[in-house]
């Protein structure tokens, strides 16, 4: 393998959304392969038919593309080693259980599902590990069956599965990237299931052979992986395969450090993605769950192309990583601030469109639809908005006439003298000729001051009637965003709303 060109995989199984520790999975491959010059493959792991789910592979394959993984190699995009879909590789995993079958390294069993769960429950209570208890071994390997009554239960059509003969008193050991040297004593292994009675391999069984004919040359896994590693060694032996090198990433945990779980929060990509959380938050989030640049870095913010240069299996750590949303939600703010402008257009445009679509604007649809408008509220909301579409949903004032006035806001700020005050100031809004933020706050102050009255008084008030709420960007430039004419109107529509309301 020394000099070998690097290939690393994910293998997923459509059983329906991508979890983020999947994501996490794909991501580091992505990034090694990247690294190291290599290869990227995705596979699509799909033995267990049961749990197959319609339209998973595509939509596994949909949201890491999203994300920015793009394989080298898939069921999409093709390549030298496909299949990339197990079930059109049956006839490879036959193959294989033959040749296991005929060295003696794997047997025919014939234990019905009530005997293997008597079995079960009986070692249980005799504080035993659970394992087959090799009922149907054969004779010539080691066990009490005679191959004239294998061979009879074969004749008949007796339904069975095909396991793996693990060798008794032997230790099976391995060098894992991240943990070190880790050992296991087969005394602890059972032997377990390659081909199924469906006709359908084992994922262990399946996953060694893909591995080596794929010419993998790293297995970057989660930790829940690790149980199997025995089986999986055991599987290179027999079949005289030098084993690529393992690596078994820590486990996500909750805050409370359970193991990450749907019960605590959202565990889907696609649940952040609805929520509006951008590719490039969601990956520098991952990426960091786990990893880290070292000792006398302060970087949290990462493009991919920084990743890849970055990233070292040696920066893994063992240890569970915390998955705490309170630190995507400031990286995807981190994102907003510095996104180019043209980039976030390309995103609100077809949501604002949207919107139009139900509810209707007084003011010029050329002109909210444009990239100049858009990208002058862009520059207003940078600091205020979480998710890049809340520069429509959160900023509707910018597009849509307020339909409600924040009741909090009006009983605070509006006084009997509003109304006249506002009018006052509307006309000197409509004479002057210089509608800029700097202009209009200018107006404003020399309107007041001869009144012996703050801005304030008439600051809040303007926000309410032109926005419909309290908060958000600099008044005098929202004022000159939004237009003289819109000003002008909303300011004389508001009155009349909250008028009638405060009576």
């Amino acid at each position: 393998m020394a000099g070998q060109r690097v290939r690393t995989r994910f293998a997923p199984s459509p059983t329906g959304y991508l979890h983020v520790g999947g994501l996490r999975t794909a991501l580091y491959n992505y990034l090694f392969a990247k690294k190291m010059n290599g290869d990227f493959v995705i596979r699509i792991e799909d033995t267990d038919q049961s749990r197959k789910v319609e339209d998973a592979e595509k939509n596994l394959i949909s949201t890491l593309e999203w994300s920015g993984i793009i394989a080298d190699e898939s069921p999409v995009h093709g390549g030298n080693y496909g299949p990339y879909v197990q079930s059109q590789r049956l006839s490879i995993y036959r193959d294989y259980c033959i040749r296991l079958l005929e060295e003696k390294n794997a047997y025919y069993c014939f234990s019905t599902s009530e005997e293997l769960e008597e079995n079960r429950q009986l070692q249980i209570k005799q504080g035993l590990q659970p394992k087959y208890n090799r009922k149907w071994l054969p004779e010539d390997m080691g066990g009490n069956v005679p191959e004239s009554e294998i061979k009879k239960k074969l004749d008949e059509g007796v339904p069975y599965v095909v396991r793996m003969k693990v060798p008794d008193y032997v230790s099976v050991w391995f060098e894992d990237l991240i943990r070190g040297p880790i050992e296991f004593d087969s005394a602890t292994i059972d032997d377990q299931v390659l081909m199924k009675s469906d006709g359908f391999p084992t994922y262990h069984f399946a996953s060694v052979i893909d591995d080596h004919l794929m010419e993998f040359t790293h297995i970057i896994r989660g930790e829940e992986w690790l149980p199997s590693m025995p089986k999986h060694l055991l599987l290179y032996e027999f079949f005289g395969w030098e084993p690529p090198k393992f690596a078994h990433l820590p486990l996500l945990l909750n805050p409370d450090r359970s193991k990450l779980s749907k019960r605590q929060g959202d565990v889907a990509v696609e649940d952040y993605i609805r929520k509006g959380f951008s590719s490039e938050a969601i990956i520098n989030f991952i990426a960091l769950l786990g990893w880290n640049q070292g000792e006398g870095s302060e970087q949290e913010v990462f493009s991919m192309d920084e990743l890849i240069s970055k990233f070292s299996l040696e920066r893994v750590g063992k240890a569970g990583a915390v998955f705490n949303i309170e630190k995507l939600n400031w990286l995807e703010k981190q994102y907003i601030k510095i996104r180019p402008v043209e980039k976030i257009i390309a995103v609100i445009k077809p949501l604002l469109i949207r919107e139009l679509e139900t509810k209707t604007s007084q003011l010029p649809l050329s002109r909210i639809t444009s990239d100049e408008y858009l990208g002058k509220v862009i520059d207003l909301m940078r600091e205020r908005v979480n998710y890049e579409h809340e520069f429509v949903t959160f900023s509707s004032y910018f597009f849509f006439e307020p339909e409600t006035f924040e009741a909090e806001a009006v009983e605070k700020r509006w006084t009997p003298e509003t109304p006249a005050l506002l009018k006052e100031f509307a006309v000197l809004l409509e004479a002057g000729d210089d509608f800029t933020a700097e202009g209009i706050e200018a107006l404003l102050k020399e309107f007041v001051a001869p009144k012996g009255l703050k801005p304030a008084v008439l600051i809040h008030p303007l926000r309410i009637v032109t926005s419909g709420v309290s908060f958000g960007p600099s008044l005098y430039h929202m004022l000159e965003v939004l237009g003289k004419e819109a000003v002008l109107r909303r300011i004389q529509h508001g009155i009349t709303v909250i008028a009638a309301s405060v009576v």
